[in-house]
Order: C-alpha cells, then structure tokens, then sequence
C-alpha cells in the first residue's frame, strides 16, 4: 500500500529543512493551508496544480503527494490515420460538479477518459499539464451545460489567470460549474449561473471561492 501522501509531505517537510507556511504562500494559498491538509485533512487532497508545483519543488515524483498514474499510449487507428501517433491519456476524476442547488465532490480516480492528439489538447488547454475531466450535475447551466455532460477542465488556467468564462469552483468543499465575471474591483468577481431560474453570488472573492480550474472543452451524448 502506498504511503499516505500526508505523512509523505510531512517528512519531507522536516527532511528538507522547510515549513508549511513557506510551501503554502509557494502554491498561492493562506499560510496555514498545508498545515491544514497534513494536520486535519483538509482538503481531502491536493489539487492538481498545487501537488505539480509541490512535487517539482521537493523534486519528488508527483505520484508520491497523491497524483493517480497518468500514462501515454502509441496508437495506430484503422486506416493509419493516427498510426505511431503519440496520445496523450486525460484522466477522468470521479466526482461530478453541480449546475444546481446541490453539490458533490468523491474520490480521485485514475481511468483515462479518453486519448488525444498532443496538438489538440494543447489548442483547447495551452498548459495542458493539469488537465482532467469531470461530469456536469444539473441544469443551473443549461443550455450551455447539460446534466451528464462530460467537461475538460484546466487546473492550471485559475489563480491570477482568471477572466470571464467557466469555472470549476469549490466552495465549503463542494464542487460547482458556474460563470465567472470579473467585476472592477481588483481580485473580486461575480458568480452566475446560465439558467436564469437559478442563484447567484455577486463581488466573491478568492477568500471565499476557491476556484478550481477553467472548462476549456465539453463533450456531450446525442439524443
């Protein structure tokens, strides 16, 4: 069984010579976030963005802070189409993020969802290191978003990249899809659902939000 990636960044921690508000304020969090996930377990886990930047860090391979096995693969369609192409595998998370009143979160999972083209993730997510897809629950965002839609979403497009567009939020640990607006206030925003039926928040700030990545890509079942 593999160590838990707790105990793995504590002793690293104190091995190094570190200390956990210094790694906090590295990721762009409070001073007391990772004493916060090593000492309570809060969050559950790391997000993607900050356990790449803690492991390129400490120099320690990312799967060590918790991250799922992320593989490429060598694939030769019918016809040749793609035939020695390298793809890159998307993981799919199993959690769901709500368009609704409610809100769920789960455990990390390590499936690939699906294989791309290098190329194409790079044109719909230019980073496309922290990359993986999630399920959409409820309607707050039709019609732009479905229930049981498929949303690619970049962890590494947030934090001081964020603008307009559609966010992956977390808040009092639930996940939620929503439109983001910045408003003219430095660091404040507002936060819109598509469905106008639904709620919204206006002038949040990311002391309140945490914002988790931007949905680049949907993907979606015909009737």
């Amino acid at each position: 069984m593999a160590d838990d990636p707790r105990q793995v960044l504590d002793r690293l921690i104190a091995e190094r010579g570190e200390d956990y508000a210094s790694l906090s304020r590295l990721i762009g969090r409070n001073a007391a976030y990772i004493q916060q996930f090593i000492k309570r377990g809060v969050p559950r886990r790391l997000d993607e963005g900050d356990r790449a930047t803690l492991a390129r860090y400490l120099r320690v391979d990312e799967a060590l802070l918790g991250a799922p096995q992320r593989s490429t693969a060598r694939v030769a369609a019918v016809g040749g189409h793609w035939r020695g192409a390298d793809l890159v595998a998307i993981p799919r998370l199993s959690v769901s993020a709500a368009a609704g009143a409610g809100a769920f979160d789960g455990e990390e999972g390590g499936e690939p969802a699906m294989l791309v083209e290098p190329a194409w993730l790079r044109s719909v997510a230019p980073g496309g290191r922290d990359v993986s897809i999630i399920s959409v629950r409820g309607d707050s965002m039709t019609p732009t978003l479905d229930d049981g839609d498929d949303i690619l979403v970049d962890r590494g497009d947030a934090g001081d990249r964020l603008r307009d567009g559609i966010y992956v939020l977390r808040r009092d640990d639930m996940l939620i899809v929503k439109r983001v607006t910045l408003t003219k206030r430095s660091g404040r925003f507002d936060v819109t659902s598509d469905n106008l039926a639904h709620n919204r928040w206006t002038d949040v700030g990311l002391d309140e939000i945490e914002v988790v990545g931007r949905v680049v890509w949907r993907g979606r079942r015909l009737p």
